[in-house]
């Protein structure tokens, strides 16, 4: 480099001389301004006035450089006081970047390497007693030629810096970063090098900001757990200006560089300053109560002040920066997205053939969307923007002369394409499908609504005593009960409020539904009756239908009619109950509240930060295209714009943190019983319920890892209750993340470990094991639309309807034409393929990526990590069996599909199992 040039660099708008800091031990004479302006003066170092000689003495005895430009300090500092140090500073960069990006690196490159990019301050956990703050000491980032770490990581390059430290400086405890850049980058992790004992590790996995944006450095902890009274001194202030800089202030539009989590209401699913009818109510308070959501400080509508205004795609909803999806993440949900955008638009091209959206009128047209696909048509043949727009994507994302797009074909119907029209089937899937956790045990007859009668009529339901036994065959109804073998699934009291509503909507006819059970001998479930209900009218007070597996051919159609019902019915609540609110929406404010009340320090934040990864950044896009006014979920299923009202009713009604423990929600709905002799505490009703059985295998390894970490860190009597960070944090999940419910009594008490540990498993089985029980199978079980049709056009066809002689002619007619239309059906089906389908970067329960191996530093731990681990490979195993099992027809025989939800392990794409840490998608 010519001298003229290096004078331009170190001499330019960037960078200027400055004084030393009073104290600071640092290498070499040339600095950046400082920028930390921090209530605790974190870059202010703490050394005497000998320290600072030293220093002198070790910035003269500097005699050389070493290859990539660290400035090497001679072994003459020893003499002086000071020990060599080094630190390994871990950057990972874009996979795929712009040439202007490109540019941008080398250019960041190079300023690293000449010490001007990024500062690093190193704190002691030893205080000062002149300033009462940590021992500091601080260098520039160094080095020419950053290299990959391994040539599997191209992307991840590491730099050093050089420190000179006393002697007496303790042990680190914490880094400062600056980022003197232009723009933000990804912080790995920072080794340090030269410290007793190896290497002193800080986990980091965050984007550091640039100064630009914010002036602050950021706080880096090293990987050792610490609950806040264990914390030492040195960096006692550092702890808890971290946790104040992740709160904010609750004002203003929070900005994207930012990492501020806060609490919102939903008020953000409605575009009223669109379009009137996209309004959408406020989702909070004793009427329509809701967890809460992160905040984003978007103004207000002009329409309606209470309803926060929209961001629409392409344009990101705020999430705090390091929640957001890392660039594998993206990309794989970005080819989802324009997968969604092919399965949406080619249909309507082929629907707008006939100027309308078209039912399907035969069951082949449903097998073309698997065996044929959509043929595309030549671009001379289409016209419009938007058809020259979709010619584009194909061409830049299908094969030359590829003209076709198919679906996969769903599991359900890949092994016997007749299962779903049986009643054993329709059964089954109340144990092994995809919404597996509302089938109840029928403990009392008759049975009874809970609603007014006032309103809804009287509480009895039209299922009787008699028509049950005509279907027992001799069995008395008492003594089915007595015998544990009638089972219901009810959604009688949660529909019929909004029938009426839903009913008023174009092309939705749906009923409140209850479907009752018999357990066989034989082990096997089947239905016996199905109860359809419409609110009651002057004609008709009591409006409630009963059907039963008829034996002739029409009422054969009409079973089949109600159990579409019943089906769609089930599709409703399981998307818009089991899986929003169930486990998106209620672990959203434990993510806020953990990040604000609970230090990264802290053991139960370490505990917890891999089951939080992705979450809010999903529920963002969420709110943003799916579950929004107009969205998809409105779209598709039969709620329709009622959708999130009945999702609030569902939580005012049925949401309890307590009951969402596996083993209490079994017990509550009798499809266990308590017994202390089994390791779960309980014992199954029905011994092959495949969700139950291998989700308390899943849910007793979280527990016994959960119940051994807790123990090993609150081993005192009292700390659980001492621990002001963990009783701040559990307070604000029930006052502030679940707000609405902040009064219920059964809350959970937390003063003891087993308190302790009973809540942390509950969220960590809602974020893995649950979750992947009710999300991944959407597609293997949903994307055949007879099977699990999202919405229904009709209601069943009556006696003295007009188009019942229409149905006698043509009942297969009636029957899909009923179901979704063929761009209703193949939208769902986009979404659920999506929903459904592994990231290449997932990390899984018992796993630990490599990039994050540093988590702690505890042998203690990481030995009880590995038992976890070696748990879940041993369930992996037992489920492997269960499945070839033929004494378990609920998981093996003839086209059944084996079940495999619950199966910890999985590749990338839609495979039916794997049970990632966190709610990812």
């Amino acid at each position: 480099m010519s001298s003229a040039l290096k004078t331009q660099l170190l001499t330019g708008p960037a960078l200027r001389r400055v004084p030393a800091i009073p104290g600071a031990v640092s290498n070499g004479n040339l600095r950046p301004a400082r920028v930390s302006k921090s209530k605790f003066c974190p870059i202010r170092a703490v050394v005497n006035s000998d320290q600072n000689k030293a220093t002198e003495a070790a910035t003269k005895s500097v005699d050389a450089k070493d290859v990539n430009g660290s400035l090497l300090v001679s072994s003459s500092s020893s003499k002086e006081g000071l020990v060599d140090v080094r630190a390994v500073i871990t950057i990972r960069k874009k996979l795929k970047e712009k040439l202007t990006e490109k540019i941008e690196d080398q250019w960041e490159l190079f300023v690293n390497g000449i010490g001007q990019g990024i500062m690093i301050q190193l704190i002691s956990e030893d205080i000062d007693p002149v300033t009462n703050s940590g021992k500091s000491v601080e260098s520039a980032v160094r080095g020419w030629l950053p290299k990959p770490v391994t040539s599997s990581n191209v992307n991840i390059f590491q730099y050093e810096a050089n420190f000179g430290v006393p002697s007496d400086f303790g042990n680190p405890g914490a880094i400062l970063i600056t980022n003197l850049h232009g723009k933000e980058f990804y912080l790995l992790e920072i080794v340090v090098h030269g410290f007793d004992g190896g290497p002193v590790f800080f986990p980091a996995n965050t984007w550091i900001h640039s100064r630009k944006d914010n002036a602050e450095s950021r706080i880096i902890f090293k990987n050792q757990a610490y609950l806040p009274s264990q914390t030492p001194a040195g960096i006692k202030d550092l702890r808890r200006e971290d946790l104040l800089s992740i709160r904010g202030n609750g004002k203003g539009e929070r900005k994207h560089h930012e990492r501020i989590y806060d609490y919102a209401v939903y008020n953000d699913l409605g575009n009223p300053d669109k379009d009137k009818d996209l309004a959408r109510p406020v989702l909070s308070g004793e009427e329509r109560p809701y967890p809460r959501r992160c905040r984003t400080g978007r103004p207000p509508t002009k329409t309606d002040p209470l309803c926060e205004s929209r961001i629409e795609k392409p344009h990101p909803v705020y999430v705090p920066r390091d929640e957001t999806f890392e660039e594998i993440k993206q990309n794989t949900f970005s080819s989802g997205r324009l997968k969604a955008v092919l399965h949406n638009l080619i249909p309507s091209i082929a629907a707008s053939l006939s100027s309308s959206d078209i039912p399907f009128t035969c069951f082949s047209d449903i097998d073309k969307l698997y065996n044929s696909g959509f043929l595309l048509k030549d671009d001379d043949e289409q016209n419009g923007r938007s058809k020259l727009f979709l010619a584009t994507v194909i061409k830049q994302f299908l094969n030359v002369g590829d003209r076709l797009f198919k679906y996969e074909t769903p599991a359900v119907i890949r092994r016997d394409r007749f299962a779903w029209l049986r009643d054993n089937e329709f059964a089954r899937q109340t144990l092994a499908g995809v919404n597996p956790v509302n089938i109840e045990l029928l403990k009392e007859f008759p049975i009874l609504s809970k609603l007014d009668p006032a309103i809804y009529g009287p509480p009895e339901s039209a299922i009787t005593k008699e028509l049950i036994e005509e279907e027992l065959h001799g069995l008395s109804v008492e003594k089915a009960i007595e015998e544990k073998r009638l089972f219901i699934l009810d959604y009688h009291d949660l529909l019929l409020p909004f029938i009426e509503k839903i009913n008023s909507l174009p092309d939705r006819k749906t009923y409140a539904s209850r479907t009752v059970f018999f357990y066989n001998k034989a082990g096997m479930l089947r239905p016996l009756a199905i109860e359809l209900s419409l609110p009651p009218s002057r004609s008709s007070p009591q409006n409630k239908q009963v059907y039963t597996h008829g034996h002739d051919a029409t009422t054969h159609w009409i079973w089949k009619l109600a159990k579409a019902h019943v089906c769609s019915n089930d599709a409703g609540v399981h998307q818009l109950v089991n899986h929003w609110l169930k486990t998106h929406a209620s672990m959203e404010p434990y993510i806020i509240a953990t990040h604000r009340q609970l230090s990264s320090m802290h053991p139960i934040y370490k505990l917890l930060h891999p089951h939080m990864r992705y979450t809010l950044e999903i529920n963002a896009l969420a709110r943003q295209s799916l579950i929004n006014g107009g969205g998809i979920i409105e779209a598709s299923f039969s709620p329709g714009r009622y959708a999130m009202e009945l999702s609030s009713a569902a939580y005012k009604s049925f949401w309890r943190f307590d009951m969402e423990a596996l083993p209490a929600d079994l017990l509550r709905r009798g499809m266990a019983e308590e017994d202390p002799s089994m390791p779960s505490g309980v014992r199954l009703v029905i011994e092959d319920y495949p969700y139950a059985a291998d989700g308390l295998l899943i849910w007793c390894a979280i527990k016994e890892w959960v119940e051994s970490y807790v123990a090993h860190f609150y081993s005192e009597p009292n700390s659980v209750t001492s621990d002001v960070e963990l009783q701040a944090w559990w307070s604000e999940i029930k006052n502030k993340g679940h707000h609405d419910k902040r009064n219920e009594a059964w809350w959970p008490k937390l003063e003891t470990k087993e308190d302790l540990s009973g809540i942390i498993t509950i969220m960590i089985w809602t974020a893995s094991g649950q979750h992947a029980a009710i999300n991944f199978g959407q597609y293997p079980f949903g994307g055949y639309v007879p099977n699990r049709p999202t919405l229904m056009r009709k209601l069943v066809p009556q006696e003295n309807d007009p188009g019942y002689e229409k149905f006698l002619l043509n009942p297969q007619h009636t029957f899909l034409s009923s179901l979704p239309t063929q761009l209703q059906a193949t939208k769902v089906m986009a979404v659920q393929d999506t929903l459904s389908t592994h990231s290449p970067d997932e990390e899984y329960l018992g796993q630990v990526n490599q990039l994050h191996s540093h988590w702690i530093n505890d042998p203690e731990v990481l030995n009880m990590f590995d038992k976890f681990s070696a748990n879940l490979e041993e369930i992996e195993k037992i489920i492997n069996t269960r499945n070839k099992d033929f004494r378990l027809k609920g998981r093996c025989g003839a086209g059944i599909p084996p079940y495999e939800l619950l199966l910890p392990s999985s590749g990338p794409g839609v495979t039916g199992r794997g049970i990632p840490n966190s709610i990812s998608i």
